[in-house]
């Protein structure tokens, strides 16, 4: 049980993840992260999955998703499911913060954002290429073709 209070926090610039189950209860089949990203939040750039569904449960504002070529507009309530190799991306383009509960399944994408954290906590840089080798190592990669 995770309280209302609790979880591990993770906070990535402008987005603050809280994660309330990292696999260790599951068998490390299922991951669910709370993530509060605040107005005008870019996500990361386009990318793929190779191992892991990722879901997404707007619990209220309004993320952009863009899968492949297409825009969509989540508004709260609404569920958005990213199979394997599926090209995606998010973003908070309104005024107004938005929250969403993530899925993770198997819980492999969590130490990604661990990883991400660890290269803030240490004082660097978070560049660009320092989001693709953290995403490499979990069967992860940048869509680079698409825009």
């Amino acid at each position: 049980m995770v309280g209302a209070g609790d979880g591990e926090t993770i906070v990535l610039g402008t987005t603050r993840m809280r994660v309330l189950e990292d696999g260790s209860h599951t068998g490390h089949r299922l991951a669910i992260a709370e993530s509060v990203l605040a107005p005008h939040t870019q996500g990361p750039p386009q990318h793929r999955h190779a191992r892991h569904d990722e879901g997404f449960y707007i619990l209220s504002g309004t993320v952009r998703f863009t899968v492949g070529d297409e825009e969509h507009d989540a508004t709260t309530g609404t569920l958005v499911m990213v199979p394997p190799g599926t090209p995606h991306t998010f973003a908070n383009l309104t005024d107004r913060p938005a929250v969403m509960l993530s899925t993770f399944t198997p819980d492999l994408y969590v130490q990604y954002f661990r990883d991400l954290q660890e290269v803030l906590a240490a004082g660097r840089t978070l560049t660009p290429q320092a989001g693709i080798d953290a995403m490499s190592r979990y069967a992860t990669e940048p869509a680079t073709d698409l825009p």
